[in-house]
């Protein structure tokens, strides 16, 4: 079987979709123990949108999104351990226990959240790629946010500001076609959301959102445009959570036959079927990559269980820095 894209690259993305999507049932599951608090939004049957776009980015490259964050920081490199004991508010979490399922980051990594305000992360995106711009880095900076928040008027303030300033960012709606519970076509009489670009004259486009090989070729010409100069894309990529909006969201909302439809492009399945096809792994490797995926998940769970809470004495750090503002501390 022919692809344009090879071994290596098919072997990375089925293991990181698989520990993304290891990670989130044990999410799910330590949710219901009540070991994991507050909310909790699970990125399963999106992970191609994640594993995609790292083949098609550069480590360095700065990445954005909202609060159904832990497979996007997986994927930019946070452990597992680190993101499991965030989810478990210890101290030795990737946001040191404090930020919880929606917060997270990792300067080292570039990855700046995870944040809990709807479509707030638009206007924060398009500041650090403002902040490259300036400081006259090639680096590009990835924005992604939900069909939902493509609503808010943030969006129309940061794509003008973006198009007119040739920001080097890739906006990326990753359209599941549900915000919460309402589904696209009650939102708008466009459904193509991409074409909101059209108003800007920017660049836009949609992408499979199934498909690993169809979200790296959509950023990848994106992020060249950005690096080139060329300023700003959008990129609707359209995709389907498996579980409902948060976890107590029954999704009801939604037919039996709709899910299985998704189900049977299952971007894991569709993977591990060209390295199957191609007779890259035998039997054996599968289910040594597989057991592989859960021992980490495992060890991330024992980890985050024998972790410490934060202190008492963290509640006000890292609220502001004490090299720019001294006063703060005094």
């Amino acid at each position: 079987m022919q692809t344009p894209f090879g071994k290596e690259i098919y072997l990375y993305w089925y293991e990181i979709m698989l520990l993304i999507r290891r990670f989130e049932e044990k999410a799910g599951q330590l949710y219901g123990m009540q070991k994991i608090r507050g909310f909790c939004h699970l990125y399963i049957g999106q992970e191609a949108i994640a594993a995609g776009a790292m083949t098609a980015m550069r480590d360095d490259d700065n990445l954005i999104t909202a609060y159904r964050d832990h497979g996007l920081a997986i994927a930019k490199g946070i452990t597992a351990k680190a993101c499991m004991a965030e989810l478990f508010g210890k101290a030795t979490g990737c946001t040191k226990g404090k930020g919880g399922s929606m917060h997270f980051f990792s300067k080292e990594k570039r990855f700046f959240g995870g944040h809990g305000i709807v479509g707030g992360q638009i206007g924060l995106g398009a500041g650090i790629a403002f902040a490259e711009q300036y400081q006259g880095t090639d680096r590009a900076t990835i924005c992604l946010f939900g069909d939902g928040a493509a609503r808010q008027g943030m969006l129309n303030e940061t794509f003008n500001m973006a198009v007119l300033w040739q920001l080097p960012i890739v906006f990326i709606c990753e359209n599941n076609h549900y915000a919460m519970g309402t589904s696209v076509e009650r939102t708008s009489k466009v459904l193509d959301i991409y074409r909101m670009a059209d108003a800007y004259d920017m660049p836009g486009d949609s992408v499979d959102g199934m498909s690993c090989e169809e979200v790296h070729k959509g950023v990848e010409r994106a992020v060249r445009r950005a690096r080139e100069g060329g300023g700003p894309t959008f990129l609707e990529i359209k995709t389907y959570r498996y579980r409902g909006h948060s976890m107590s969201d029954p999704a009801k909302y939604r037919t039996k036959e709709e899910l299985d439809e998704y189900k049977d492009k299952d971007p894991i399945n569709q993977v591990l079927k060209t390295i199957t096809d191609n007779n890259w792994l035998t039997e054996e490797q599968i289910g040594q990559i597989n057991e592989k995926v859960k021992m980490e998940v495992d060890e991330a769970v024992q980890f985050a269980e024998e972790s410490p809470l934060p202190d008492d004495s963290e509640l006000y750090k890292d609220i502001y820095t004490e090299q720019d503002y001294p006063f703060i501390m005094d």
